[in-house]
């Protein structure tokens, strides 16, 4: 890819700036802001967040989310007293079409293997560190399921609009290496 987009820059057919802005804009807008709506959506709303429980493919389809890998999806809830992580062990199953292109350190054989082995560790890396007594649940995607983590609404967020919950979701704390922005925190 690295090749093409080299002999396509030499040849001025592609501005090497505007490609790096499409997929900044992949990784960290468009596609985390489509789960991010989902996540609002669930903390806003008891019956879709059921709804997404029970068949979280059907529910993320509803919000016209599809396609590219998130065919099959299941959301599974952080608790008080559980946190979800998702990787997959085997490749980079990630579902696109909700999270938007995944994270190069999501397909690294480090946290592929790491987050298995030392869930806690690799949280304590992107800077999550959980009570000693919160149970950490790992969990698998793959070709025919991928996963979505609803964080732990914050605290001080009721009465908010879907749009103003959503801006407290990031993509890592959809996939479990994050948690949701607490209101006011400037982190």
């Amino acid at each position: 890819m690295r090749a093409l987009e080299t002999v396509l820059t030499e040849k001025g057919l592609i501005d090497p700036a505007a490609i790096d802005a499409i997929v900044e804009t992949y990784e960290t807008k468009v596609g985390p802001r489509n789960g991010a709506r989902v996540v609002a959506r669930a903390w806003s709303d008891p019956t879709f967040a059921d709804w997404l429980r029970r068949d979280a493919t059907a529910a993320i389809a509803s919000l016209g989310y599809t396609g590219r890998q998130g065919e099959h999806m299941r959301a599974v809830f952080n608790t008080e007293d559980t946190h979800n992580l998702v990787v997959c062990t085997l490749c980079s199953c990630y579902p696109w079409s909700v999270l938007g292109l995944p994270p190069v350190w999501y397909k690294a054989p480090a946290y592929r293997s790491r987050a298995v082995i030392d869930p806690r560790g690799v949280l304590a890396e992107f800077g999550v560190t959980l009570p000693d007594g919160k149970k950490i649940r790992v969990w698998d995607s793959t070709a025919e399921l991928r996963y979505l983590v609803i964080p732990e609404r914050p605290e001080g967020t009721d009465g908010w609009s879907e749009d103003q919950l959503a801006d407290l979701v990031s993509r890592d704390a959809m996939i479990g290496t994050g948690v949701a922005t607490v209101p006011g925190d400037a982190s």
